[in-house]
Formats: structure tokens, sequence, C-alpha cells
């Protein structure tokens, strides 16, 4: 005879009950349940090897249980009840409820008792309003909608959870670590609009058709831009609830946006005298002797990983996930060009799929070789599976935290004194922008800029081109004029 011996348990709801699951079953999932008060223990097979499918049942199975109890005692008290919609459904009254008639109908899918309170003494007024929820409650059943359901944060949770798992499968997936923030990010405001503990089971195709209008209430200069594309996520979440049986419909209606083209991609960036003075401010703040005087070994070696970090950004045009992403085993070469008495270091590198936006891998060289060549000799873990940009002190295979460079950001833009940079949207991706523009101004062929950045001709077109005019515009304008000492004065 074989001994039944449990190879994995789980307790349900605090410890009221618990599955497990033997061998000898099959590794199929059994409930148990010991009730104190009448000395009964409560088993039974919940028929499936899954564990969330088995918690689930549980949890559901203790609701019964416990609504089986209530029901019993409910039933002593009864004064008066009928039954509905072929005996489907049941109104019921007692005198502790002061004879008013009650709803009650068990959902069969759910395993538990919908109850509600009809609000009524009169009999008549009690069936009719009991057909129409009874009614309703079994459209709902049919087209497969939980009653029950979930709330909205619970919801967002579980699919922010399934996102993470395509963040996980990488390249198969389509989605990058950081459009998973991002997703998260845009959901708070919908969490915020309609309640966190709203259940998905109370929305309806038009519960956010003024979307729009109440995050501009939040936030006045938020671009409509940007609330396209929150809408565009919560549709997204909207088709998962939808296949999950959580909403009868798998869009919700928002008010119509026009958004003109030129508003679609503008990001500002780097005027020629202020890269100029981040590129001279730099030189200082990462010295030991000048800017960085007194600062730690460890501060001057994290001020030396963002100095290139802005030199590699700036000469690569590479998006700030690709770049910090990038490890040693993706620069494969660094090579030394001379022409006109000047030598040049251009940069190999490879772009992995899993770590660019569009998931396409690309092979480029890029200026600013001499940069990689300096950190290289600094960093302590250069193995091809360690980070060009590790964070100092680790081990090679984190980067700084968000934090930390949001933070090394703002130092920057006060060391240039670019106080407007947030209302400007000048961020790290700025860099990027700026490599565009001047390879644009340099007279390089879209079409090798578009392969090098990774993007399309007609973004580059539509994005940087009017920058590239602006520059040229301001270029010309530029004028000097000498001093009394002989010096020139730049205007």
């Amino acid at each position: 005879m074989k001994i039944s011996r449990i190879s994995e348990k789980h307790s349900v709801l605090d410890g009221r009950a618990e599955i497990y699951r033997t061998s000898t079953a099959g590794d199929v999932w059994q409930f148990r349940l010991y009730d104190a008060a009448t000395k009964t223990q409560h088993r039974k097979s919940l028929k499936t090897r899954d564990l969330t499918a088995a918690l689930e049942a549980a949890e559901a199975m203790v609701r019964d249980l416990a609504d089986g109890k209530s029901a019993a005692k409910t039933q002593k008290r009864i004064s008066a009840q009928h039954k509905v919609l072929d005996g489907l459904a049941t109104i019921l009254r007692t005198k502790a409820s002061g004879d008013v008639w009650q709803l009650q109908m068990y959902v069969q899918e759910e395993q538990r008792y919908y109850r509600k309170s009809l609000k009524t003494r009169d009999l008549d007024s009690a069936l009719e309003m009991a057909r129409e929820i009874g009614a309703e409650l079994i459209g709902k059943r049919r087209a497969g909608i939980k009653i029950f359901g979930m709330s909205l944060r619970q919801l967002v949770d579980e699919w922010v959870e399934y996102k993470r798992s395509e963040v996980a499968l990488g390249i198969m997936a389509g989605i990058t670590p950081e459009r998973l923030i991002t997703i998260r990010s845009q959901l708070k405001h919908l969490l915020e609009y309609k309640g966190a503990d709203t259940k998905c089971s109370e929305l309806g195709r038009d519960s956010l058709f003024e979307y729009r209008m109440w995050r501009r209430t939040q936030k006045s200069n938020v671009s409509d831009v940007t609330i396209r594309n929150e809408q565009a996520t919560i549709n997204a979440l909207a088709k998962y609830a939808y296949r999950k049986g959580l909403l009868h419909f798998d869009r919700f209606n928002f008010k119509v946006l026009k958004i003109k083209g030129g508003m679609v991609g503008k990001r500002d960036t780097f005027k020629w005298d202020e890269y100029q003075a981040l590129y001279d401010f730099m030189r200082d703040w990462a010295d030991a002797k000048n800017g960085g005087a007194g600062q730690s070994e460890q501060e001057i070696a994290e001020r030396l990983l963002i100095r290139d970090y802005v030199l590699i950004s700036a000469n690569s045009g590479l998006r700030v996930g690709e770049l910090r992403q990038l490890t040693w085993g993706d620069v494969t070469r660094i090579e030394q060009i001379k022409k006109g008495g000047r030598t040049s270091y251009l940069a190999h590198l490879t772009v992995r799929a899993e770590t660019s936006k569009v998931r396409n891998e690309r092979k480029i060289i890029v200026r600013g070789g001499e940069y990689f060549e300096r950190l290289k000799e600094r960093q302590t873990h250069t193995g091809k599976s360690d980070l060009v940009f590790a964070r100092i002190g680790g081990d090679g295979s984190e980067t700084l935290d968000h934090r930390v460079w949001k933070r090394r950001w703002y130092e920057l833009m006060a060391g240039i004194k670019i106080e407007d940079h947030q209302q400007r949207k000048l961020t790290w991706y700025s860099l990027r922008h700026w490599m565009i523009t001047q390879r644009i101004a340099a007279g390089v062929d879209v079409i090798d800029l578009a392969k090098i950045t990774g993007t399309s001709i007609a973004h580059i077109e539509g994005t940087y081109l009017k920058y590239s005019l602006e520059m040229a515009r301001e270029a010309a304008l530029k004028s000097h004029r000498f001093t009394e000492d002989g010096g020139i004065e730049r205007y």
C-alpha cells in the first residue's frame, strides 16, 4: 500500500484553510478546513494541478462554507420568502432587517451568493426589482463577465505582473524594462481618476470619457500627446480585462483628441553655447583637483562615469535604455582613423535586439571611441557581460539607480544654469537629439542617420530637420565685434 505524503502545501485566507498535494493523488491539489465550532473536517479535491487556480477555488470554498453557516442562521429568522426567475433567485425578509425585502442569488461560476437589499417592504415592488436585477446578473454570467470580479487596483497589479513576465521573455515579447516603468506610471492616473477600490464590473464604455479634462485639472500643462499615450495604455489594459471576463467591452470611449503633426515627438535639445557650457563644466566637476576637490574617490569615479556617459551619448545617439544596457561585449572594436593631421576614434557597437526599443539588432560605427577606452581603464568589471555604465562599487551587472541618474542630471543642469530644463523637457534623452541634429547639420545622409539611430527616415525628417534649420538660422545671426582691449566679443 502506498503511503500518502504531502509534497507541498499552502495556507489560505490567513490560515483559515489550506491546500496540499501528494504524489499518490497525482499532484492534484486538495482542500481541507477544520471547523472548530462543529468539530468537522471539510475535505475536497480541487481537481487541478495549477496553484493559482487551486488557491482561487479554495478561497471561494471558504467563503461558501461561511455563507452556508450564515444562511443556516438566517433561515431560522426568515419571516417570508419567494422564489423568482424559476427558482434561480430568492427574495426574503427578516424581522432583524425591519421586514425589508432582500435579494439572494447563488452564482455558480464564482461559488458565491449575491445579496442585495431591495429597500422596500412592498412585495410586488420587490419582485419586480428582483426580476430586473436577476436578469441583469444572468446576462453578465452568459457573457462571461464576473459578477464579483476584482477591484481596479487588483486588475492593474495583475496586468503589470503579466507585462513584467513579458520583460523577462525579452525579444519575443517586445517590451523593455523602461516601457514597464512607463506603464506603471500611466496607470497611476487611472487609479486616481476612478478610485483603486472601484470594481471592474461597475465600469462602462464611457466611464473614462472625460479623462482628458480630468488630467488637465490635475496638471494644467500636461500635453495632449501624453494624454493620448496614457489612453492607449488604458485601452490595452481593457483588452486584457475583456479576455479575462472582467469587462464586457474591450476598449473605453474617450473624447476625441485632435493632435497636429507638429505636436508629436517634439523634444527640446541644447543650443550650441549650452552644450559647450556642459562640456566645459564637466571637465572641472569631475576633476579631483578642481570642482571635485574634497570629494571621495567613489564620488569622483561616479562623476567621471557620468561625464563619459554624456559624451558617448552625444556622439553615439543611442537611446537611454540601449546605452545603459550596453555591455563591454557589445563594444566590438575601437578603430583609429588618421585624416588631415588628426586622429579620430570610432567605436564599433552592437545594439542587441532585446535592448532596442524597436526590437531589431543593429551594428553601427559611431564617434567617441576614445571615451570608451578611458572608461574601460577605470572600470573594475570589464568582462563581455559586464555593463559599460555599471555602478561604482558593484559587480558589473547593474547600472546606477534611476534616482541617481535623475539627481546627476539635475546637478549638471544646475551647474550650467539651465533653470527651465524641466519646462523645456531637457533630459538624458536630449543628448540623442543633440547628436542627430549635429549630424544633420554636418551633412550626414538621413538614410545613414536612420540606420545608426535605429529610427525611421520619416521620424527624422518630421522631428529633427526643423532643429537643423533653427540652428542654421541661429548661426547666421551670430556676429562679433572687437573690444577696446583688442579682444573679441561674440553676440
